[in-house]
């Protein structure tokens, strides 16, 4: 993440506008400069427009609704106000006709909105696809994790899959975190939280289906846990419905604390883009 208060050496970042995956931070401003795919494109600055930040629409009573009712959550301690230091986390997706591009808000456990996932990189030939055909398996998805002032936190790049999934999570200066890797294709799926070789912990779906999931640290002890909540009557999968209460236990320790907020807003999209849902 840059912050224009501190001296941040030119580069390339993340897109802090959501619409390509990077931007050239010149040292002092964000540049015309971009690129998506590995193609360098000039799209201004001053171009964007409204709602770089994705939100939805959920009054604080829903969300504590989903969170209380739904999820089945007693009240928890008031965290620190962030994506990362919030003991809940609720993840609702913004509801269109047609998904071709994923947006989703998170919102703690009050309903106070602390930030969102946005996709990008998506060529007009790629949201084509995604309408016309179910080939969303084999595509490139790159997603990013904003607070509510639009700066980069995490960047999720799923490459595309023939079986299994892996998903590859940066910082917001694009440094390399680690890797949630799928382990098996047949069964209650499970992934592993990876970074620098080592194995850290685990995401456990709870049934065939994977409507739920337990994320556990090195020790196999359960440090959060992924609840489907679902909408009205339809009864529809996880990899089609859209909202989930994330609960972490205690405080983590990086590299685990941003693995598992990586794995917890982004498992609807970046696990789960196939149609068939995992494996």
């Amino acid at each position: 993440m840059v912050d224009a208060g501190q001296p941040t050496p030119p580069g390339w970042f993340p897109d802090p506008l959501g619409r390509h995956e990077y931007r050239w931070w010149d040292g002092a401003v964000w540049t015309d400069q971009a690129a998506s795919g590995g193609r360098n494109v000039i799209d201004p600055v001053q171009a964007a427009g409204p709602g770089a930040v994705p939100t939805v629409n959920r009054t604080p009573e829903q969300v504590q609704r989903q969170v209380h009712q739904q999820a089945g959550l007693p009240p928890v301690a008031q965290g620190g106000g962030t994506l990362f230091s919030e003991p809940v986390l609720v993840v609702n997706q913004k509801a269109k006709l047609i998904e071709v591009n994923n947006e989703y808000a998170i919102f703690d456990q009050h309903g106070r909105q602390l930030g969102a996932v946005r996709q990008v990189g998506q060529s007009t030939a790629k949201k084509a696809l995604r309408v016309l055909t179910s080939l969303d398996q084999f595509m490139t998805h790159t997603l990013q994790v904003v607070d509510m002032s639009g700066a980069v936190q995490l960047v999720l790049t799923r490459p595309a899959k023939l079986v299994k999934s892996r998903v590859v999570v940066q910082d917001g200066k694009g440094a390399e975190i680690g890797t949630i890797v799928q382990e098996n294709a047949i069964g209650r799926i499970r992934f592993g939280l990876v970074a620098n070789g080592q194995r850290h912990g685990g995401i456990h779906a709870e049934n065939w289906r994977a409507w739920n999931f337990s994320i556990r640290d090195h020790t196999d002890t359960e440090v959060a846990r992924i609840t489907k909540t679902w909408e009205g009557l339809a009864k529809t999968l996880f990899t089609t419905a859209d909202n989930y209460v994330v609960h972490v236990h205690r405080p983590l320790e990086e590299p685990l604390r941003s693995l598992v907020v990586a794995a917890a807003v982004g498992v609807d999209t970046a696990l789960k883009q196939d149609s068939r849902g995992l494996g």
